[in-house]
């Protein structure tokens, strides 16, 4: 058996290495490592494949929600709402702007933003809303949508772990996540299901004027050289990163596929466990394009669980160990633990198992048996 690997990206690249190599060798060779023709492709090859008009790529995933932000013209004091259960990213943007960060709970079964808990936020302060794509899966951006729409609040889509999942509404439509709010940011860390081989990020929307305003300000505030119209920061993508990133776009349909196919199996193994809960998988699987393969534990040694499973050469990790309202950075006298009691079970249950393109059914199989074994019913 192949070692485990909780992402395996060599084995990835070794598959597309003649395409990725020939891209970087001509951004070497044309000298072109900013703003180059690898840039400006890959910014209408994800346009193309998102369905969205504006493509802005960027430096980095939290830079792409803070200059999502920084677009919207978004003030000190304004309150944002985002989800207590997810990386600090999210909620470390809100705080940098001098924002105020309104932290929710999330939905036990999908472990996404709760609605309900969004409409119970909203104050005469609040003008956006921050769902996250948490571990692949799409929010549910039509409820959010109407939401924002009553109260004429901002959308900014957190879609660094979800890029190509698909969002069906009720007319039974779909979009691409990340396409669907007022603005979107991802980011393209190695380990995401589209990643370069450093740090990358892009924000996404179909408003023309929003886009002419973050395409200044990711570049120092500049639409022609020296000139300084907008307040800006420097976050570009460098064209050797765009270059993996065009030689991956064409197949991450096929990388989220395998992903999925990976997790039907994993799920099938776990069927009926008493002590688990594996996620829910639809027939059609394009809600979920699982970056995260994440189960709960009910009733079992968590902690004990990961110790066996890296004890037997399984790589696994909790995602997230310490909710937001409780890391010292962000916790404020507003949150009431009452207020977080999905959050804060989903802390104590999670875990998540390797899961990538390269998984192989003897892996799986190695995986899924090591689980059951130490959960024994």
């Amino acid at each position: 058996m192949r070692k485990i690997q909780m992402v395996d990206l060599k084995s990835q690249y070794e598959k597309i290495k003649p395409v990725v190599d020939a891209k970087i060798q001509e951004v070497l060779d044309t000298n072109t490592y900013i703003n180059g023709p690898e840039v400006a492709s890959f910014q209408k090859n994800l346009e193309a494949y998102l369905g969205a008009k504006h493509v802005i790529p960027c430096a980095n995933g939290t830079d792409a929600l803070q200059i999502a932000m920084m677009g919207l013209g978004l003030q000190p004091g304004d309150e944002v709402i985002t989800a207590d259960f997810t990386f600090a990213a999210t909620v470390e943007v809100i705080a940098l702007l001098q924002l105020t960060p309104v932290l929710v709970d999330v939905e036990l079964g999908n472990m996404n933003i709760s609605i309900e808990a969004i409409k119970k936020a909203i104050t005469p302060k609040t003008k956006a809303i921050v769902p996250v794509h948490l571990f692949g899966r799409a929010a549910n951006m039509e409820a959010i949508m109407r939401v924002a729409e009553e109260h004429n609040l901002y959308v900014i889509e957190d879609n660094a772990q979800a890029i190509g999942a698909n969002c069906k509404f009720s007319d039974g439509s779909k979009r691409k996540a990340g396409v669907i709010g007022h603005v979107g940011a991802t980011s393209f860390f190695p380990s995401k299901n589209l990643g370069c081989y450093g740090d990358g990020g892009a924000i996404f929307t179909n408003d023309d004027e929003l886009a002419h305003t973050l395409r200044g300000i990711v570049n120092h505030g500049m639409y022609v050289r020296y000139h300084h119209d907008v307040v800006g920061v420097n976050s570009r993508l460098d064209s050797i990163q765009a270059a993996v990133l065009n030689a991956k776009l064409p197949h991450l349909d096929t990388y989220n596929a395998a992903r999925q196919n990976a997790a039907r199996k994993y799920s099938a193994a776990f069927e009926n466990h008493p002590k688990i809960i594996a996620p829910s998988i639809c027939d059609i699987c394009d809600c979920h394009v699982f970056h995260q393969y994440t189960l709960r534990i009910i009733d079992g040694d968590r902690d004990g669980l990961m110790q066996h499973l890296l004890d037997n050469g399984i790589p696994c990790a909790i995602y997230y160990p310490i909710p937001l309202h409780a890391q010292k950075a962000y916790a404020d006298e507003r949150y009431q633990e009452a207020d977080f009691p999905n959050t804060n079970r989903l802390v104590k249950e999670v875990i998540s198992l390797p899961m990538h393109s390269e998984l192989d059914d003897e892996q799986i199989a190695f995986i899924t048996s090591k689980v059951i074994e130490f959960l024994k019913p």
